[in-house]
């Protein structure tokens, strides 16, 4: 053999391995493409499957106590409140009381010079005493200062969403934020003169406060007024969360029949806080039920047909029940709770 014939063989040798070497390649690759769609197709199907299964949480129907209120912010200030001073100048003959002092009407507080005796004109406390004896005076001098701190009363605003629902004489609670004191009274005047705030128009409603044996409670300090409307007492109640709605709007829960699947429950509801509702007809107390936990879209073509494989009804835990936090939700218009049975 020449050496051309040699090297002829040679470079034909090389191509076959080359071309060996190349379809193993192309093989590598197709092998790892048909993995990488098996994967995903696996990571699809598994997906799909979470997507279009429809899961359920458990809620209790319990018996209790449900309210409904309107609550609105408001201060507290003074009904008297009046500082005494010298008609003329003068001397200070006598003071005849300090400052913490509780005075009844006609009580000598001041005896000037003069001759003039200034006496309370309210019972309340004195909270200020601005001379001694002997000082020396000029007219309209301040000399002690009176207030009565039992009697106080709160403004509050009625928007005009609310006006409708507030009247005179309507029972209310006055809760003091910063001591967390309650005290029952009433509304007591409207005026229906409104006082607009943007596109709002504001009422103005006046309740007054009797303070009784209350320590630390001062005008000035913040207070919600919640006025009940409704109330529902030893009554089957659910959580809201597990209420579902037609498209008529009438509400239904699901419950399990005895094969396990779910069917619909219609029922009709009363007081409603927010939070829990009142159940007049369709449940009794103990009985569980259920509400759809994850909402499946609408879908249609090839993922409509997947839906349809893949539909299917998974119940969160054994019988699964969120835990019922008793109590209303608050927001600055509205004050709600309900209290349970224990």
């Amino acid at each position: 053999m020449t050496a051309a014939e040699i090297d002829r063989t040679a470079r034909g040798a090389e191509k076959k391995r080359k071309k060996k070497k190349h379809r193993l390649r192309r093989l590598i690759l197709w092998l790892l493409l048909i993995l990488l769609i098996a994967g995903g197709g696996y990571l699809g199907y598994t997906r799909l499957r979470e997507d279009y299964t429809v899961t359920y949480d458990g809620y209790t129907a319990s018996r209790g106590t449900i309210s409904n209120s309107l609550s609105f912010s408001g201060s507290l200030s003074l009904i008297d409140n009046q500082t005494y001073t010298s008609s003329q100048s003068a001397t200070v003959r006598a003071v005849y009381v300090q400052a913490g002092d509780q005075v009844k009407a006609g009580d000598r507080l001041v005896r000037l010079s003069t001759g003039e005796i200034l006496e309370a004109d309210f019972d309340g406390r004195v909270n200020r005493v601005d001379v001694e004896k002997g000082d020396q005076v000029k007219s309209g001098a301040n000399l002690v200062q009176v207030a009565d701190f039992q009697h106080l009363k709160a403004s509050l605003r009625v928007d005009e969403y609310d006006i409708a629902s507030v009247h005179v004489g309507d029972r209310c609670v006055v809760y003091a934020t910063a001591t967390g004191r309650q005290f029952p009274s009433s509304i007591s005047a409207i005026d229906y003169i409104s006082a607009s705030q943007g596109s709002v128009a504001y009422y103005t409603a006046t309740v007054y406060v009797d303070m009784g044996d209350a320590d630390n409670v001062y005008p000035g300090m913040q207070v919600t007024i919640s006025v009940p409307k409704e109330e529902a007492a030893d009554v089957v109640i659910l959580k809201m969360d597990a209420l579902s709605f037609s498209d008529t709007n009438s509400a239904f829960v699901y419950m399990q029949d005895e094969g396990g699947e779910m069917q619909r429950v219609p029922l009709k509801v009363g007081v409603s806080n927010g939070n829990y509702v009142e159940i007049t007809e369709g449940l009794s107390e103990g009985d569980t039920v259920y509400a759809v936990a994850a909402k499946k879209e609408e879908a249609g073509g090839l993922s409509g047909l997947l839906s349809g494989v893949f539909g299917g009804t998974r119940v969160n835990g054994t019988g699964a029940q969120r835990t019922q936090n008793w109590g209303g939700g608050n927001n600055n218009t509205r004050n709600n709770g309900n209290t349970p049975r224990r």
